[in-house]
């Protein structure tokens, strides 16, 4: 039991160190992604160092639940990998411990990080991303630092446009200043051209101070003087001038009431009271809305006067004839009609448009509300999903590092960011079922986890490429070629008397088999799938043949071993009917497309057997020939 506890011990403390390194890899990752989406906030703002810190902490809690799976999937790949290349995990299972229980304190501590991960989404992170996008809107809102380019109109000051055309940086002159200000308008707008000048910020950071020398002004004065024509516009020179333009460069925090009905600003017990108090709301709009449809709108008569709608209740005891009617009336009745048809209709399209919008957003806030309730649960639970994918697959590619891991981590980390995010998505805009779009991960990643440590349990080949090579080979109808060396060591060498005899007698077999089964003849489509399952001869030829090649692979000619390579590989079941269940044969004989497929693969088989049957009777004439010189 001590031996466990130390086990236990050693596999917990080579993952938590491996977890550790890659989840601050991750998180730094995602918030260099999340940094990228938002430079142009932070960029030519002369933001201060606390507000930069506050951005950097606050973003980095929203995405430590998004950084814990991918770095779960990677520290259990390299964990179980470098036990697999180190031969630890062989140790262990050489001691009778199944990987369930090497896993075993794993779990228990991926368990503590799902709770964790929760714990993160409904505790920190409602209070983080509320502070994060107040920080992210007064950010917006701040007004850039006054740098003015070279060569260029510079518009970032409200109702001003500046143009330098050169700008000395050690002592902040400008030369050749253009000034257009349209502060008050457009046709008031004033020019201003100077030779010179400086732009300093005053010390509240509320104004910039403006300095000009030798230059000249220019106002239109339009609207000023506008019985004066002969007066447009007013210039002025200066040798010297000043001015004062209002600009707020300080940065100013919003107030964090604007995050307050947004969803990512919620723990669960406050989105499912939202949920609750949006259904309930949409519920009593959608009734309202359809008493009034059918009280007002779809009522008959509304387009009508009281006399008209009188008149035709009074005759609806009879059939009524639009037409007829509309042909009584009167050339004013007819554009009466008309007129009031054509704005009744326009003013109850216009009702039902804004209805709709307004269903359609109350729909979208109540979808968004139940994604982010379901997140909350699917992402804490991905930590474990991707524990039992990555824990497997390091077990079975036995490549620790970060090489091979991080390559399968990031590619089974894409797929289900894509997965997930498409379901998101289709649940967020009402395509699909919020709990379906929302599980859709889950219900297609946990299965996977489920397989791959089924298969890494029981030590199976399901990602070794030599097992899927060879099968492949197999329904192919590829085999290989033998490749026999002349061997250091040998122990028992060929007994050179015996073996003519022998070879003559595998020959023989060879050519009573090829004569009884007449191997180059069509086969019988029907007949194929009721033969007998395996062919008993065709395996016991075979084992005598490959008892042969092995004893005469001890020989030291160099030429016995040329002619050894020459004996074919023969797949003794590619003849025969494909599958062991009888009724399955039966089954694919009837599926035309799966039994003709099957019959040609099985008549080539034939067609090879044949010739291998008489390139075994050939290479056994030729070794007796050279056994015989070599007496």
């Amino acid at each position: 039991m001590l031996r466990i506890k130390k086990l236990d011990i050693f596999i917990l403390k080579s993952f938590c160190l491996l977890f550790t390194g890659t989840f601050f890899i991750c998180l730094f990752i995602f918030m260099m992604q999340f940094l990228w989406r938002y430079v142009d906030e932070l960029v030519g703002k002369g933001l201060e160092i606390n507000v930069l810190a506050q951005f950097f902490f606050y973003s980095g809690l929203t995405l430590v639940p998004a950084s814990l799976p991918l770095a779960v999937l990677l520290a259990a790949l390299i964990t179980f990998g470098n036990f697999g290349e180190r031969f630890e995990l062989l140790a262990m299972k050489a001691a009778g411990i199944s990987l369930l229980n090497i896993m075993r304190p794993l779990i228990v501590f991926i368990a503590f990080v799902c709770c964790l991960s929760f714990y993160f989404q409904n505790v920190i992170g409602p209070t983080a991303q509320s502070k994060l996008w107040t920080l992210l809107l007064s950010m917006k809102q701040k007004s850039p630092e006054v740098d003015i380019p070279e060569g260029v109109f510079y518009d970032e000051i409200d109702g001003y446009n500046l143009y330098v055309k050169h700008k000395d940086r050690k002592t902040g002159m400008l030369y050749d200043v253009l000034i257009y200000n349209f502060d008050k308008g457009f046709e008031n707008a004033q020019i201003i051209k100077a030779d010179s000048g400086r732009l300093e910020m005053t010390a509240d950071k509320q104004h910039l101070y403006l300095h000009l020398y030798s230059g000249e002004q220019f106002e239109n004065l339009k609207s000023q003087n506008m019985n004066q024509r002969n007066v447009p516009y007013r210039r002025e020179a200066f040798s010297e001038k000043h001015a004062i333009i209002e600009f707020d460069s300080d940065f100013n925090m919003m107030d964090e009431g604007v995050m307050s009905n947004q969803s990512n600003s919620k723990n669960m017990r406050m989105l499912q009271t939202s949920i609750d108090s949006i259904s309930a709301r949409n519920d009593s709009v959608g009734r309202s809305y359809y008493n009034d449809a059918i009280n007002s709108t779809y009522r008959v008569g509304t387009t009508m006067s009281r006399a008209d709608s009188a008149r035709l209740v009074k005759e609806r005891q009879q059939p009524i004839n639009i037409d007829s009617i509309y042909r009584a009336g009167t050339l004013a009745d007819r554009q009466r009609w008309l007129s009031a048809a054509s704005n009744n209709a326009e003013t109850v399209s216009n009702d039902w448009n804004f209805k709709k919008t307004n269903l359609e957003s109350s729909d979208y806030s109540l979808r968004r509300h139940m994604t982010a309730w379901h997140e909350k649960i699917t992402l804490s639970l991905a930590c474990m999903i991707f524990f039992f994918i990555g824990a497997p697959l390091g077990g079975i590619i036995r490549k620790g590092g970060l090489g091979m891991p991080v390559v399968v981590s990031v590619l089974i980390f894409i797929i289900y960011y894509i997965i997930n995010n498409t379901g998101y998505k289709m649940a967020r805009d009402g395509n699909w079922v919020v709990w379906m779009g929302m599980w859709t991960s889950t219900a297609i990643l946990a299965p996977l986890g489920a397989f791959l440590t089924y298969k890494s349990n029981n030590d199976s080949v399901v990602l070794n490429a030599d097992a899927y090579i060879n099968w492949f080979k197999r329904v192919a109808g590829i085999r290989s070629t033998r490749h026999l060396f002349r061997k250091e060591v040998i122990i028992d060498d060929p007994d050179y008397q015996r073996l003519p005899a022998d070879l003559d007698s595998l020959s023989q077999l060879c050519q009573e088999y090829a004569d009884r089964r007449h191997l180059k003849r069509v086969p019988n489509y029907f007949r194929l799938w009721f033969n007998e399952q395996i062919d008993e001869e065709m395996v016991a030829i075979n084992e005598r043949m490959e008892a042969l090649i092995e004893e005469m692979a001890n020989t030291r000619s160099i030429h016995l071993l040329n002619q050894l390579n020459n004996y074919p590989i023969i797949p003794v079941h590619a003849h025969v009917r494909p599958f062991q269940r009888y009724w399955l044969n039966i089954a694919c004989g009837l599926f035309l497309p799966v039994g003709f497929f099957f019959y040609f693969r099985i008549w080539a088989f034939r067609l090879r057997l044949s010739k291998d049957v008489e390139r075994i009777i050939a290479t056994n004439q030729a070794i007796i020939q050279l056994i015989n010189e070599m007496k």
